[in-house]
């Protein structure tokens, strides 16, 4: 076997997706030197169609990185969005409720920005790093290896943040007698469909329907994104185009049917649902950040922006380890981050419960959702406290 290239660095990041990238800009950004690994080629990670509503937190780090002209020129501010119950709208109005919005912009637009501005901020990034492997995450002195180009290449880092999402080896890094799992695996997936059609409510709707869930989104004024519930053993060659926007006009109800501009799907897709977290989120020099340490049903709109916390939370420690020779951050990041993820996963799994219907639930379980949502729409206080975890919990 060849002695492999040898490297250093301050910290290594796993994963460029959008947590990796972000993390590397705000490393770099305060004069922390670090490298960010992908195993995928800069195209597939733009390929992947993800999250489109961005939380305070989110946009407040791409503006703080001066990212953010893009996504202030296309994205679309939200000051409210909509649950359905079959008879009504019930609008949350966050402005309103709680003076923030969210904004509408494209994950994949988002990781595109950090992309495109990682060559000008000297954030070296290395595509196609197959087999990266994790050592020593226990010790002071952890290092990665990795192949690219038939060549074997080690990095040498202080520390090491998995953002390499569910099926990374980062969190498999950590021993099973020192990490535990909690997880609630849903017994539905979410059918998507991607369309360059417009979007047939300016806000997003949530719906409760006899027959399922919906969801009416958008990625702009001109990209719609819906989703219906179907169970885990539907196919996506099942559904036709057609059958699906009939569902969903059926089930997002009349007033939104009457506004749904049909057209053919440029991506179509089951995802299915569940809610996971493994902690601790710190393992001696490794940090986990985002889907590599805990995964949100869909529902609240928190997988992008409980990864883009975990960031604030790392770059703030790693900053201040290298800057101000100070490890309290560090030895703090997973209680704090996953204080933040807990209250996350909690939102995401009630709004589950409540705009879904479970093929466990009977007649009382309807009722209670029945009466929670007449709950909410008639009471200030239940809408403030939805409209305050919707755009997102302070950090």
């Amino acid at each position: 076997m060849k002695t492999p290239l040898v490297s250093k660095t301050q910290v290594c990041i796993i994963g460029a997706g959008p947590a990796g990238m972000l993390l590397g800009h705000l490393l770099r950004a305060e004069g922390v030197d670090c490298v960010v690994l992908e195993r995928q080629t800069p195209d597939y990670v733009l390929g992947r169609i993800r999250a489109g509503v961005l939380e305070t937190i989110t946009v407040a780090l791409m503006e703080r990185l001066g990212l953010d002209a893009r996504m202030k020129a296309e994205g679309l501010w939200h000051d409210g969005f909509n649950l359905a119950d079959g008879e009504r709208l019930i609008r949350i109005d966050m402005a309103e409720l709680v003076g923030k919005r969210v904004m509408v912009y494209g994950q994949t637009e988002l990781t595109r920005d950090l992309m495109d501005a990682a060559p000008e901020r000297g954030l070296e990034v290395i595509y196609e790093a197959s087999n990266a492997a994790l050592h020593e995450v226990e010790s002071d002195a952890p290092y990665v290896t990795y192949s690219k180009d038939g060549t074997e290449h080690r990095i040498d880092a202080r520390f090491i943040v998995g953002c390499d999402g569910f099926h990374g080896p980062s969190r498999q890094a950590i021993p099973a007698s020192v990490g535990k799992e909690f997880e609630r695996v849903y017994p539905f997936g979410w059918l998507g469909i991607l369309a360059d059609v417009p979007p047939c409510n300016h806000e997003l709707i949530y719906a409760n329907h006899e027959r399922g869930f919906a969801l009416a989104s958008m990625r702009s004024n001109t990209r719609s994104r819906y989703y219906v519930d179907v169970p885990l053993t539907d196919k996506v060659e099942e559904w036709s185009d057609e059958r699906l926007w009939d569902e969903l006009a059926i089930r997002l109800g009349p007033d939104a049917a009457a506004h749904i501009t049909r057209g053919p799907a440029l991506e179509k897709s089951i995802a299915p649902l569940r809610s996971y977290v493994f902690a601790p989120m710190r393992h001696g020099s490794l940090l986990l950040c985002g889907d590599s340490a805990h995964i949100v049903p869909p529902t609240g709109a928190k997988g992008l922006n409980l990864a883009a916390s975990d960031v604030h939370y790392a770059a703030a420690a790693l900053t201040e380890f290298f800057t101000r020779s100070s490890n309290e951050g560090v030895i703090a990041y997973s209680d704090t981050a996953l204080a933040r993820v807990w209250k996350s996963e909690r939102f995401s799994w009630t709004l589950t419960k409540l705009m879904h219907r479970f093929p466990e639930d009977g007649p009382f379980e309807r009722a209670m959702q029945v009466a929670e949502l007449d709950y909410i729409a008639s009471s200030r206080a239940a809408q403030t406290s939805i409209a305050e975890n919707y755009v997102g919990l302070p950090v």
